[in-house]
């Protein structure tokens, strides 16, 4: 399969979706930026697809990515990133969501497991509350929060300052 192929619209994966519960599957939902595909990336997709079946990744729009990263941001467009999130071997499907936030696919797509990063605790994953009244299970997975996008970009910016 082609790694375009993975990325779908909301409808198209709510479809999917609703055609393979019958067969038993669990649907993992995980999601972010992912401006700067780095390790911490990587360990926190395959940790969440090992809670479930089915990988789902939603990529904040470009739009969404501003507001919550500011100006400058993101770096590589949302079709970009949804296009090397797709080509991860642990991801079954990419959707690019407008929101903030995901509680509305959890609504819509009602996975088995959101699963966020250990940047997070239980108490302050933002959509706990629908996750809680959906009946869907959160997950926090992936290593210890030792690698940021932000921080790469500091990095890679002060390596590429002059020194006098």
């Amino acid at each position: 399969m082609n790694s375009s192929d993975k990325i779908v619209t909301l409808d198209v994966l709510s479809g999917m979706i609703e055609g393979a519960r019958p067969y038993g599957k669990t649907f993992v939902l995980a999601n972010g930026i992912f401006d700067l595909l780095h390790v911490g990336h990587v360990r926190y997709l395959e940790a969440a697809r090992r809670e479930g079946n089915v990988l789902i990744v939603a990529i904040n729009s470009d739009e969404s990515a501003r507001q919550l990263k500011g100006p400058g941001r993101p770096i590589l467009d949302e079709r970009a990133r949804a296009e090397l999130v797709a080509a991860l071997a642990a991801v079954d499907s990419v959707v690019i969501f407008r929101e903030l936030n995901v509680e509305r696919l959890l609504e819509v797509l009602r996975p088995d497991v959101h699963a966020k990063g250990t940047d997070y605790t239980p108490d302050t994953v933002p959509e706990r509350a629908i996750a809680a009244r959906l009946g869907i299970r959160v997950a926090i997975v992936g290593d210890p929060k030792h690698h940021s996008t932000s921080d790469l970009f500091s990095r890679i910016r002060s390596a590429a300052t002059p020194r006098p």
